[in-house]
């Protein structure tokens, strides 16, 4: 038990080491732009499709899931606006990150785990390059950007599938649909929901970049970082957004 606190408590002071070299190696030059361009084209662009699918399928279940609950009160006309408030307020966010986490998360994990095996991390060091920089602060910046991107078109798919689900047992226009969505959104529903957004996808970047660049020797190393990365990505997102939950209720 000791040994085991032990370890958590040098892994906690190992990652706020970690979390602040980023900080100070984030505004200082050079920025590596190109990289952090191809990093967003990664980790947003490459993601959409499955992120879709989820989406989609999530609006969708949903939809029909809650309609013969709310069909018994005689409240189906509160279904789109029912349906949208569980997607942003709290299923599309934390689904779409624990998406990212086991898709993006265990990625990075992986592929800085096996440049550290191979010693490519060194030999970036020997030609001068910081592998710091160009590395793990243009990876986490993307993820820092793009989750949130993807979480805001899950919700519009999200939306797509809860349409098509009320129209599978009933006939409401698309203006009508939207119409009663966004009489039921306030501000108060959308920006915590978006704020945390930009949490989940800072951590699963750092949580990814810390695993695969502290990798241990040997190939089998990788596959921990990259299994590591998953786990904690995924428990951290949960405690993020009991916090911001808690926080959301405390403020607003």
């Amino acid at each position: 038990m000791n040994v085991y606190l032990k370890n958590v408590f040098t892994d906690v002071g190992n990652v706020t080491l970690f979390t602040s070299k980023f900080f100070k190696e984030v505004f200082s030059p050079p920025y590596e732009f190109k990289e952090f361009m191809k990093q967003c084209y990664i980790i947003g662009y490459k993601s959409i499709p499955l992120v879709a699918i989820t989406g989609f399928i999530m609006g969708l279940v949903l939809t029909l899931q809650s309609r013969p609950t709310l069909a018994k009160f005689g409240a189906e006309s509160w279904l789109p606006g029912m349906v949208a408030l569980s997607l942003i307020r709290e299923i599309a966010p934390v689904i779409t990150a624990l998406i990212c986490a086991g898709k993006i998360s265990s990625g990075i994990g992986a592929e800085l785990g096996s440049m550290k095996v191979t010693e490519q991390i060194d030999a970036m060091e020997v030609a001068a390059i910081n592998p710091f920089k160009y590395l793990v602060v243009t990876r986490i910046l993307a993820t820092t950007l793009m989750v949130p991107l993807l979480v805001i078109f899950a919700d519009g798919i999200g939306m797509l599938g809860g349409y098509i689900g009320i129209n599978m047992h009933g006939d409401v226009s698309l203006f009508r649909y939207i119409s009663k969505v966004f009489d039921s959104l306030a501000f108060v529903d959308i920006i915590p929901a978006t704020i945390k957004t930009f949490f989940f996808g800072f951590f699963i970047g750092m949580i990814g970049c810390y695993k695969g660049f502290n990798a241990e020797n040997g190939t089998a190393s990788v596959g921990q970082a990259a299994n590591s990365a998953v786990v904690t990505a995924s428990l951290t997102i949960f405690i993020i957004d009991m916090l911001a939950v808690q926080l959301t209720d405390l403020l607003f």
